[in-house]
């Protein structure tokens, strides 16, 4: 690992076993890693210090940003809504395409990239922007196991719902844990082929489908999704192996989603996944008795929106991390035809508050950020750098049928706040942000729905573009 601080203070652990001579056994995953005194497991932020199981990543985190329900392939609860999203260092998994490897591979892991977060200071933060969902996501929450435990408890008692997005190489051990606090869970299921887990994923398969089923029997939210990797995994086999398992070892009720790769860490010498490719596995898994099956990291396609399944009436339309409930009566049945629509919705969803413009009197410093390519995408990082409350001001342009007012965010004195801005229509073509001359700000372009880019966050003024992909470059020995 490189020479950092960001792992220096380590707690004690969850799931240790004590074993001869010092060593402990981390019950944590499937690797039930053994540890001699002074080591860490395959994670790198599990390691035994002094004959004890310790955890170097509690409250070590991403920065905590507001996103959509829909990034994180759930499209049956809450469409639309607001969700917080945390994510922190270290996975159990390796694997070769990863789109968050600089996080996720914590030898590659920088101070500037990690911030300090206590559970109180996540839900807080929930609370007061009115976000009714906290997502523990990213590189994978396996690994921040008790941090998402006590903060989800939290939550849970505030009234908030807590999303868990996973490729879920845990031990059942690990699970019996989270049930009691976890509302929803979407599993990344990479594959169904052994040897492709063990050759892409350095993991291995059964612990994932066994866990995903453990979570189903025990009345959560399930949603899965596999990630359709350009000439490995992206084809009809893989989509028919999925539906398979859906629908035998779960029920063909649960939403399953096929998301478009694009190239990263150490699988660049390829292109996106051909959209017409996700079509034919959708229809595919459709054709093999599932009831919702979606595409995830495209635009420009009704195979993200959610139609009754006795009338077809349309209920949710969705555009990329957009959605607008469109066939839904007061009860939430289908308008069509009064049944009931496979949907769980959060009575009361709070927005944010709209005006027509910021007020004149306010020293704004205004920029623009056009869509292009396939970036639609955009993280926008504010800190307030006064003693005193600020407001920080967005809106989208470019579609005459849209509203052009503005959401407001409003931020406490010395807030870093992180949201994100994606295209919500085909016309629109870019997001127009206004920010205080007392706050810091930058942009960031955001590749799809998976990835977090890890660049300095408060660096940078207004209108800097900072590239989404961070290029991964071995070292000798890697």
């Amino acid at each position: 690992m490189t020479n950092t601080t960001w792992n220096r203070e380590p707690r004690p652990a969850r799931l240790e076993e004590r074993l001869d001579d010092g060593v402990v056994r981390c019950r944590l995953s499937p690797r039930n890693c053994r540890i001699r005194p002074g080591q860490h497991g395959f994670c790198m932020v599990r390691a035994n210090r002094d004959g004890r199981l310790v955890t170097l990543n509690y409250g070590r985190s991403v920065h905590a940003t507001e996103e959509t329900i829909e990034t994180e392939a759930v499209f049956h609860y809450a469409p639309g809504a607001r969700i917080l999203s945390m994510g922190n260092v270290g996975c159990m998994l390796n694997c070769d395409y990863c789109h968050n490897w600089k996080t996720s591979q914590a030898r590659h892991v920088e101070d500037k990239d990690v911030h300090h977060y206590t559970p109180e200071e996540v839900v807080d933060i929930a609370v007061r922007h009115g976000i009714e969902v906290i997502s523990w996501t990213y590189n994978d929450p396996v690994v921040w196991h008790e941090f998402v435990v006590e903060t989800a408890a939290l939550a849970k008692a505030a009234g908030i719902v807590n999303l868990y997005k996973s490729a879920f190489f845990i031990s059942g051990e690990a699970i019996e844990e989270l049930i009691p606090v976890i509302d929803i869970f979407s599993v990344s299921i990479k594959s169904l082929d052994p040897k492709y887990y063990r050759r892409i994923t350095k993991g291995w398969l059964e612990p994932v489908l066994e866990g995903t089923e453990q979570v189903f029997r025990a009345g959560r939210h399930v949603e899965v999704s596999t990630l359709m990797v350009t000439d490995l995994s992206d084809d009809e086999k893989t989509a028919r192996d999925m539906a398979a398992f859906v629908g035998e070892r779960l029920s063909p009720e649960v939403p399953t989603h096929f998301v478009r790769f694009h190239p990263d860490y150490k699988m660049t010498r390829t292109v996106r996944t051909p959209v017409d490719r996700l079509e034919r596995a959708r229809r595919a898994a459709l054709d093999m008795g599932l009831h919702h099956v979606y595409l995830g990291n495209v635009y420009d396609t009704e195979s993200t929106d959610t139609r009754c399944r006795r009338c077809g009436t349309l209920q949710v339309t969705r555009y990329g991390l957009s959605a607008d409930l469109v066939g839904l009566d007061g009860d939430g049945d289908c308008a069509g035809c009064g049944a009931p629509a496979p949907l769980t919705l959060l009575p009361g969803a709070r927005h944010r508050p709209r005006v027509a413009e910021p007020p004149s009197d306010e020293d704004l410093d205004v920029a623009h950020f056009d869509w292009h390519g396939d970036i639609r995408a955009l993280h926008v990082q504010v800190r307030n750098a006064s003693d005193a409350p600020a407001r920080v001001y967005h809106r989208r342009y470019g579609d005459p049928a849209a509203a052009p007012d503005w959401d407001v965010i409003d931020l406490a004195p010395r807030e870093s706040f992180r949201y994100i801005a994606a295209k919500s229509t085909p016309d629109e073509t870019g997001v127009q942000v206004a920010v205080p001359r007392r706050c810091t700000s930058s942009l960031h372009q955001v590749f799809d729905r998976a990835h977090f880019p890890t660049v300095e966050a408060d660096a940078g003024a207004l209108n800097e573009d900072v590239s989404p992909l961070p290029l991964f470059r071995p070292r000798a020995g890697h």
